[in-house]
């Protein structure tokens, strides 16, 4: 690969290449047969299906599952990340992606235009502790490598963007997964299908308490080694526990390691979407002690092909050991929280009547009603992607804004202080904008804080023992580190995202021309403003990162208790900066900061002036030029002129960038969660005219259920269980569930079966499930 056509814009424009630089991840055995082979030839398109489908049965014998050994809990452990180039090339035949370690060394060959999307899929941050890291999964006849493996290719980007953008660029070669090509020829099918698992493990109990368990676990490591101390693997003062989990037995998440025997808390949620056909979800829980190899304590299996769409099932789940030929034993529980979504998506047409009656009004005024009359809390992330993708939320934010801030006397005081729609979509538009602003600001301060495991206490009646010096030495502490926490969050104010500078602006602007600040006392007339602007900026996305940071991705798992402890202090300390108050706190104890206070309100009121000020419309330095960015054009460039040659579907299930949206997918999930919600609570018809906008979003609803009706079965129909393009498998179950039903759980060795059994037939009975029907 020379420098020369990598830079030469008119040679790659000819070829349709397209380059990256990324970390891979490598393994242990992987690294050890590095070398320079001839590249291979390219693989024919025609022969994409015929190869997979022939060798199907023997590779699921050959996969093996990645387990601690070749994806560690740290990558030092089995493997390491090192530079590479990635070269995606148009062929004649097909697309091609080369990845070169070291500029020349080539690792593997993907042959992308084999591949599906499912198979091109982000990496859950918990599998390295990275984010923006992608996997690509393939077997042996979709790619070349300098060894045999079966294991998923892990590259990690440089940020967001740049791993959104290969991922659109690759799924634009991959195939969909799109069912009845052959049917609708217009549409490149009838319909394409999303899945998603969302699943949080919250707690454990009774982990390991099983003496026939140890007993067994003794034997069993006794046998793998005899000279291992059987005596310290019964002691289980030293032994902690940690979960993997595995979709379809591919390694997808692992949660944090916590100390067992006693409750174990995690409360690690994970969102693994974009996945291929159900199978089963598998949760390996596994003991580690000092000295010795982790050792498995038992597993969880639920049958995802037979879980309850789109509801939420939270419970205890029993924790078996034991092999499948012999009793399985008992030896703990885990409490989780599961969903599982698996949606039949149209064409974009179909959903034609559905968004001329959202594009009617505000999407918060939807959001609104979805939660308050539907009870639907979850649509509110749909709608802000519709809106997103249309370029308008920020605009409905305005108009919503200008209502709710009246300028009426005393309401001030409780300004942006509720917990109304209008409050919610800032959260949500922030989360959404600021995350890589949320990332500099506090990220590493933050996880310098969880790995010194600093311990801050300056209550006297929790710091029982400790004298008068040591309190003091803990004020000086905290006063430290919420120097760093300030100084940090202070030094990127520059940073600050367009649009969080758009919202703050126009909210602080319209509270200043609302409430007529000018002819308020002087301290109140301009502090109003900049509070409202630290209402959101601090006490909606700030102080929350600080007191939870493992729910905004900025450390793995929960806190120690002591590290919990300092972080609510230095949030105490945070909020009350951005509340502009520098006076002795409520807490007696917390006299200590007034100085830090104090000393910080200039800073502070600069802060938010800056980050509530639009910047001017020159380029910001470098940036605009830089080499990452003129590629990212590139690619979307080559997409717009790729995207009229494709078939309908196909160009739309290619997500839009920069956030990855599919606005059919997201009006799908609306769609089945208003009907089964309707089927559920069926709705009474009303006179009312503040009812008639959601009447008529409901029956838009309705509508697009039948069509999807129609196209299911009109494809169902045309294919008999003797027909040789018929798909082996059970098939999925769709949206419209009833009230009414009866949940059968059972166990059948170490698997956990939970199965749902409808009084009423389903309305969607889809099919096609393991194989896609061209």
């Amino acid at each position: 690969m020379s420098d020369a056509m990598q830079h030469d814009p008119s040679r790659r424009e000819t070829k349709k290449e397209f380059f990256v630089s990324v970390e891979l991840f490598v393994s242990n055995k992987a690294s050890m047969g590095l070398r320079k082979p001839v590249p291979p030839p390219p693989r024919k398109k025609g022969e994409k299906r015929e190869s997979l489908r022939a060798s199907d049965d023997s590779q699921k014998k050959l996969k093996e599952k990645s387990s601690w050994l070749t994806l560690s809990r740290t990558a030092a452990g089995a493997g390491s990340w090192r530079p590479a180039t990635c070269r995606l090339s148009e062929e004649e035949d097909g697309c091609l992606m080369n990845v070169y370690i070291d500029e020349t060394t080539l690792y593997q060959t993907i042959y992308v235009h084999l591949l599906n999307h499912t198979d091109i899929r982000p990496a859950d941050r918990s599998l390295f502790y990275r984010k923006d890291c992608v996997g690509i999964h393939c077997v042996s006849g979709q790619r070349w490598s300098v060894l045999p493996s079966s294991e998923p290719l892990y590259l990690h980007f440089k940020n967001t963007e740049a791993a959104n953008t290969w991922v659109t660029l690759m799924r634009s070669y991959a195939m969909p997964e799109i069912y009845g090509r052959y049917f609708s020829p217009s549409d490149g099918g009838l319909y394409r299908m999303w899945r998603q698992v969302e699943l949080t493990i919250i707690q454990g109990r009774n982990l390991g308490q099983s003496k026939l368990y140890d007993e067994l676990a003794i034997a069993n490591r006794g046998a793998e080694d005899p000279g291992i101390d059987l005596q310290l693997e019964t002691d289980g003062a030293d032994m902690d526990v940690y979960c993997e989990v595995y979709i379809n037995e591919v390694l997808s998440g692992r949660t944090t390691t916590k100390r067992c025997p006693g409750s174990t808390d995690w409360h690690e949620a994970f969102a693994f979407c974009d996945l291929p056909p159900f199978e089963n979800l598998e949760i390996l829980i596994w003991r580690e002690k000092k000295l010795t190899r982790p050792i498995l304590m038992g597993n969880i299996q639920v049958f995802l092909s037979d879980f309850r769409r789109g509801e939420t099932v939270e419970g205890w789940f029993p924790v078996l050991f034991g092999d499948m030929g012999a009793p399985s034993i008992h030896v703990g529980d885990l409490r989780l929280k599961l969903k599982v979504d698996e949606e039949i998506i149209l064409p974009l047409s179909a959903y034609s009547d559905l968004l001329e009656t959202l594009y009617s009004r505000n999407c918060l005024d939807w959001m609104s009603d979805l939660e308050g009359r539907l009870q639907l809390t979850s649509l509110s992330s749909q709608v802000l992607s519709i809106s997103i993708a249309r370029n308008v939320l920020l605009d409905h934010i305005f108009e919503l804004a200008d209502r709710e801030v009246d300028g009426t006397p005393h309401s001030h005081n409780t300004l942006f202080r509720g917990n109304t729609v209008l409050t919610k979509t800032m959260e949500m538009s922030m989360a959404w904008y600021g995350k890589g602003f949320l990332e500099a600001s506090i990220g590493p301060v933050i996880r310098r804080l969880y790995a010194e495991r600093i311990t801050i206490e300056i209550d006297p009646a929790r710091s029982q023992g400790r004298s008068a010096k040591d309190i003091e030495r803990n004020v000086d502490q905290l006063v430290y580190w919420c120097q760093e926490v300030w100084g940090n969050i202070y030094s990127m104010r520059g940073e600050c995202p367009v649009e969080m500078r758009r919202l703050f602006s126009h909210i602080r602007q319209l509270v200043e021309k609302r409430y007529q600040v000018k002819d308020m006392p002087n301290d109140k007339g301009r502090e109003l403003p900049w509070q409202s602007v630290s209402a959101f900026c601090f006490l909606r996305f700030f102080v929350p990162a600080i007191l939870h940071p493992h729910l905004f991705g900025l450390c793995p798992g929960l806190p120690e208790l002591s590290v919990q402890r300092s972080l609510t202090l230095i949030a105490k300390v945070i909020q009350s900066l951005a509340n502009l108050n520098a006076s002795v706190q409520r807490e007696e104890f917390m006299r200590g900061v007034k100085n830090f206070l104090t000393s910080s309100l200039p800073a502070m009121i600069d802060y938010i002036l800056v980050v509530s000020t639009l910047e001017s419309e020159k380029a910001r330095g470098p940036y605009q030029y830089s080499p990452d960015r003129h590629e990212r054009l590139h690619v979307m460039n080559s997409l717009q002129r790729r995207g009229p040659g494709m078939p309908l579907l196909h160009r739309e299930a290619i997500p839009l960038l920069p956030h990855l949206l599919d606005i059919p997918r997201h009006l799908a999930i609306i769609t089945s969660a208003v009907i089964r919600h309707s089927r559920s609570y069926p709705r009474q018809s009303s006179n009312d005219p503040a009812e008639a906008p959601l009447d008529a979003f409901c029956a838009r609803c309705f509508e697009i259920e039948q069509r999807a009706l129609h196209r299911v079965s009109h494809l169902a129909a045309r294919h008999k269980p003797s027909d040789p393009l018929s798909v082996i498998g059970t098939p999925p179950t769709r949206i419209c569930y009833p009230l009414s039903h009866r949940q059968n759980y059972r166990t059948q060795g170490p698997r956990i079966i939970l199965r749902h059994r409808l009084q009423l037939p389903v309305t969607f009975i889809g099919c096609c499930q393991r194989t896609r029907l061209v």
